[in-house]
């Protein structure tokens, strides 16, 4: 194992994290908060290790990171972020204890979106800054950030975008990784930018802009608001989230594709791709049948119930978490049909999370090859993708993370109820919410998780870190083979 190699990314995980505070550190500052001081603190507290390390440590000259140094990289690297970006939560008092800081970052850079907070009232404005700031900088993945400034870090730098990569294939857009990384975060930053100016035309002042844009554009649903975005009672914020919702939840290599071709085949570029049009048909296809299922809780307005269902739809593909109206409050129906997208997710190579909807499609043409093949059981049936034939090991891999998806919420929301304070559904629905990075829960869980006890936050905290990084990264580090020098 290349022990020097692991500790030197992991020293530039903390001088990335801490030159990330420094907007939210200004802004504190700027407002005369004392949580500047805490944030200044915290920010030498992770620059001076990190840059020791980073200066001290030198692996061996033509030393290459093989996958399962990868995957252990990626597992501690998340684990050292969150218990970083906590340490401004903690040392400012504003939770009670360790474990709520440590939720309350993990829930951020995963982009889960869940919070222990019950009142956001005297919430000091640097320190909801980093809270979102954990948002954006989640949704790309700290090590696609640290690969696009440190792009010769180590030698095989694709294993760590792999154990990182939010889908069943890294997809390279140029044969480097080092400059795929950078494309990835210009194409996230100039989304997030549109979604900015968007807000302010809406009427949104520059901070509440960017505090949503920056959460949305992470597909996290951090707000500086108890009502999240029903606090603006504005149709046009709504749409524009909306809209972003939806193309946040797009493959980021499909937006690089439509800018390099001819103007005239742009929009096929996303047609053409078979997992983006699952996302678009099943999208489309929710957003009309919860809405008319939702017709009677708004006195039969088919417009209104549209605007609240599209945004709720959206929001749950997309993993963002926003909210507009209380679910809990809807036909049984409607809750269900919500409970059932949370699985979905949205494209591989978006910043959502949930199982993908690649995964939903080809899961959907096994099952149906299976049902055929009952009937003809001689016959050869080859599994398709944007026509091309797909490896069955891929097919066998899906079929694993599927179930091993479903056996993780399972057991999570078996953990959860250990602690006796809520119910089946409701700690079912909490561990369904914090694998797929949602956010919101239903039933007691709606608007927080504050009633959990330290167990059950340490329990939600490993399944948003589980989710966020597709199981394994996670789930390897209680492997032994792993942790062998070999």
């Amino acid at each position: 194992m290349n022990r020097k190699l692991i500790i030197r990314v992991l020293g530039a995980i903390l001088g990335i994290e801490a030159i990330a505070m420094l907007p939210a550190f200004l802004i504190a500052v700027f407002k005369h908060e004392p949580s500047g001081a805490v944030l200044g603190f915290c920010m030498l507290g992770l620059l001076i290790p990190g840059a020791a390390i980073w200066l001290s440590v030198h692996p061996a000259k033509n030393s290459h990171l093989r996958l399962k140094e990868g995957y252990l990289i990626v597992g501690l690297g998340w684990i050292v972020l969150s218990v970083g970006g906590a340490l401004p939560f903690y040392f400012s008092r504003l939770y009670s204890t360790f474990w709520d800081a440590l939720f309350e970052s993990v829930s951020g850079f995963t982009t889960t979106g869940a919070t222990v907070l019950t009142s956001f009232e005297g919430f000091p404005k640097g320190l909801m800054f980093w809270r979102c700031t954990t948002h954006w900088i989640g949704g790309m993945g700290v090590l696609v950030l640290t690969l696009a400034l440190l792009p010769k870090l180590t030698g095989r730098t694709s294993h760590l975008v792999r154990a990182e990569s939010p889908g069943p294939s890294l997809s390279k857009l140029v044969p480097h990784t080092g400059s795929t990384a950078k494309i990835l975060y210009i194409l996230y930053i100039a989304l997030t930018l549109m979604e900015f100016l968007a807000l302010l035309l809406c009427g949104l002042s520059p901070y509440d802009a960017a505090i949503h844009a920056m959460s949305n554009a992470g597909t996290g649903g951090f707000s500086n608001y108890g009502a999240s975005i029903a606090a603006f009672d504005s149709l046009a914020a709504e749409i524009v989230i909306t809209v972003f919702m939806f193309l946040f939840g797009v493959n980021f290599a499909l937006y690089y594709k439509f800018l390099i071709m001819e103007p005239g085949k742009r929009l096929l570029v996303f047609f053409r791709d078979e997992e983006f049009r699952w996302y678009f048909i099943v999208t489309l296809s929710c957003i009309l049948l919860l809405s008319l299922f939702n017709l009677a809780c708004y006195q039969n307005n088919f417009w209104n119930s549209l605007r609240y269902s599209s945004f709720q739809i959206c929001s749950v593909f997309s993993t963002t978490g926003f909210v507009t109206w209380n679910f809990n409050s809807w036909p049984v129906p409607s809750q269900m049909l919500i409970f059932f997208t949370m699985f979905f997710g949205a494209c591989a190579g978006s910043t959502a999370g949930g199982i993908k909807f690649i995964r939903v499609a080809l899961l959907a043409k096994m099952g149906r090859r299976q049902i055929r093949s009952t009937g003809r059981p001689r016959k050869i049936e080859v599994v398709r993708l944007d026509g091309k034939a797909v490896d069955e090991s891929m097919l066998s891999q899906i079929t694993v993370f599927a179930i091993v998806y479903v056996f993780l919420v399972l057991c999570g929301g078996f953990l959860l109820s250990m602690e006796g304070r809520f119910g089946a559904m409701d700690n079912l629905s909490a561990a369904l919410t914090c694998v797929s990075n949602v956010g919101p829960a239903f039933g007691a869980l709606a608007s927080d998780f504050a009633g959990y006890g330290p167990f059950g936050k340490i329990a939600c905290s490993f399944l948003m870190l589980a989710g966020r990084l597709e199981l394994f990264p996670m789930l390897i580090l209680f492997s032994r083979s792993i942790w062998k020098t070999n």
